[in-house]
Parts: C-alpha cells; sequence; structure tokens
C-alpha cells in the first residue's frame, strides 16, 4: 500500500482549509482573546506573588500559551464517521483502495498542519511579544518537546478514533464527544495545570492517557522530568496509542458487520 493516496487527501483538506479566510482569521482571533483572558485571570489569582507552592506564574503562562497554541493545530473531527454514517457515504469511501481510518487520519493531518502554519505559529508570536513565556530548558529539551508532541497528537487523534467508532450503535455521537472533551480539556493539564491538582487526583490521572496530550510535552520543554520521568512519559504515549488504536479497530471491524445503508 503506497502513502501517495494518503498524501492527497491530507493536501486537499488543506487546500479546503485555506480557501476560508475569514475562518482562519477568526481562528486567530479566537486564540488571542482566550490566551489574554486567561493570562489576566492566573495573574488574579497569584495577585502579584511569584509563586505558589513552588509553581511560577511563568511555568503557568508558559504551561497555558503552550497548551493553547498545541490545542489550535491538535485538529481531530471527532464527527467524521458519524457524518458519513449519516449521509451514506461510508459506501463509497468503504470500496476506495485506501483504508478508512487512513484516510480519516490523513484528512486530519492536513487540516493540522494548515493551522500549525496559520493559526499556532501567529498566536504564539503574539504571546512571546506581549505576555511572554519561558524559554525551553535546552536544545535537547526542545527536541524532546517535538517529539513528545507529535506523539501527543497520536494520543488524542487515537482517543477521538476509537470514540468515533461508537457511531456504529448511537444515533447521535455529541454527547458522548462533548463528555469526552470535557474530560481532555480538565485532565489534560491544558486548563488547569496538573501541578495545581491534589496528590490522589494526580495520580488517578497518570492511569488515563489525558496528560499524554498537553502535559507531559510542555513538562519536557520545561526541563521538569528526571531521564527516568522522560523514558516513562515516551513510553506511556505509545502504550496509549496502541492501545486506543487497537480497541478502536476491534469497535470498527465488529461495528462495520452491522453497517447497513439504504437509498442510493
Amino acid at each position: 500500500m503506497t502513502i501517495s493516496p494518503y498524501l492527497a487527501f491530507a493536501k486537499k483538506s488543506f487546500l479546503q482549509k485555506s480557501a476560508y479566510r475569514l475562518d482562519h482569521w477568526m481562528g486567530i482571533l479566537n486564540t488571542i482573546i482566550r490566551l489574554v483572558i486567561y493570562v489576566e485571570i492566573y495573574k488574579a489569582l497569584y495577585g502579584g506573588r511569584e509563586a505558589v507552592d513552588g509553581i511560577t506564574l511563568s511555568m503557568v503562562t508558559t504551561n497555558f500559551i503552550l497548551s493553547l497554541g498545541l490545542e489550535s493545530f491538535f485538529v481531530v473531527n471527532d464527527f467524521y464517521l458519524a457524518n458519513r454514517l449519516y449521509n451514506g457515504s461510508i459506501a463509497t469511501e468503504m470500496l476506495l483502495p485506501v483504508t478508512f481510518h487512513g484516510r480519516m487520519l490523513a484528512d486530519n493531518l492536513g487540516v493540522a498542519l494548515f493551522k500549525l502554519i496559520f493559526h499556532f505559529v501567529p498566536a504564539t508570536i503574539v504571546a512571546v511579544i506581549f505576555v511572554g513565556i519561558e524559554k525551553p530548558a535546552s536544545a535537547g529539551a526542545f527536541g524532546l518537546f517535538l517529539l513528545s508532541t507529535l506523539l501527543g497528537y497520536g494520543v488524542l487523534w487515537s482517543i477521538s478514533f476509537m470514540f468515533q467508532m461508537f457511531s456504529f450503535w448511537l444515533i447521535n455521537v455529541w454527547a458522548i464527544m462533548t463528555i469526552k472533551n470535557v474530560f481532555i480539556n480538565v485532565l489534560s493539564g491544558s486548563m488547569i495545570p496538573l501541578w495545581f491538582m491534589p496528590e490522589i487526583m494526580k495520580k488517578v490521572i497518570g492511569f488515563t492517557p489525558f496528560e499524554s496530550i498537553y502535559f507531559t510535552p510542555v513538562q519536557l520543554y520545561l526541563g521538569k522530568l528526571g531521564s527516568g520521568e522522560i523514558a516513562a512519559g515516551f513510553i506511556k504515549q505509545a502504550v496509549w496509542i496502541v492501545v486506543l488504536l487497537i480497541c478502536g479497530m476491534l469497535l470498527w471491524n465488529k461495528g462495520k458487520k452491522k453497517l447497513v445503508v439504504q437509498g442510493g
């Protein structure tokens, strides 16, 4: 199986996204507004103090800026399968000489690349100029951050892929996707840094894939992990991707057996 068809799908989704210029500018504006609001909230909570329980305001704002930036291009279409089941186009897509999940990933990556270039980069530049973020702990730490970011996207996409498979059994997956996204927003450390979570909560979150999405890359950027913790973090990200994909594929194989498409 060649990779060229998937590159073509990714290119198509990239070009489709670039056609909507107003949506592009609104996306940047949305990211900047959220950035300013949350940074000001954190400043107010710190009340002029430099640190709380050893966690500096600079660390918190850096965590949020990086998490928000990553979120701006960590694109997953939670309703990719559901929409195609609803309109019946799933039947046509299953006849294509590519895997359905590969087609789904390629589509998401095309949009993610667009948002990386036109959302993440401008928003990060604004953050650096007007807010300021800590520099990476070292060049090596920045390299580990980039690698962990790719794995973090893999974890996020794998979660979405697994949850989308419930579309075969549910009429509307909006509710389950909303619940999933709430868990990700709260437990991934993007909104509330996991440093502030109670110890028992940190341990519970440690058994989930959520912290692997945003918090692990941010900690690597800041140089807050030892060598053993770095290895454990990468292993955890890779294991969760494999586990989630296996669960998703099991549901896919089971769900497509009961698939019935009517009309034409």
